[in-house]
C-alpha cells in the first residue's frame, strides 16, 4: 500500500492593511521581526496582527513592511514589532466562529 502524499492546502489570496481577517494570526509586540516573518511563511498569510501583553490589538503589520524594516540601514536581529510604525488603525474584531 502507498502512502498518499497529503497536499499543502493553497495559500489564501495576499492580504493587505486595508482587508485584514479578524481572525488571521495575532502575535504579541515583543515578536522580533525575523520571528514574524517566520510565523507570516508558516500561517501563509500576508499579515499579522499585533496585540499587547494585554491581548489588545494594536495594529497590524504586513510582509512588506518587514521586509522593509529587514532591508533598512538601523536593522538589527534584535528589532521588534513594537520599535516599528505598524498600522495603527481600527483592528476589526474576531467573527464569531461558526458552531
Amino acid at each position: 500500500m502507498t502512502p498518499a502524499a497529503a497536499p499543502f492546502p493553497p495559500a489564501g489570496p495576499a492580504l493587505t492593511a486595508g482587508s485584514p481577517d479578524p481572525n488571521g494570526p495575532q502575535v504579541c509586540d515583543d515578536m522580533t521581526v525575523e520571528v514574524a516573518l517566520a510565523v507570516m511563511a508558516g500561517a501563509r498569510t500576508g499579515h499579522l496582527i499585533v496585540c499587547d501583553h494585554d491581548d489588545q490589538r494594536t495594529g497590524l503589520v504586513t510582509r512588506a513592511q518587514l521586509t522593509t524594516a529587514r532591508a533598512g540601514a538601523a536593522y538589527t536581529d534584535r528589532l521588534r514589532l513594537r520599535d516599528l510604525r505598524v498600522d495603527g488603525g481600527p483592528v476589526p474584531a474576531p467573527r464569531p466562529r461558526a458552531a
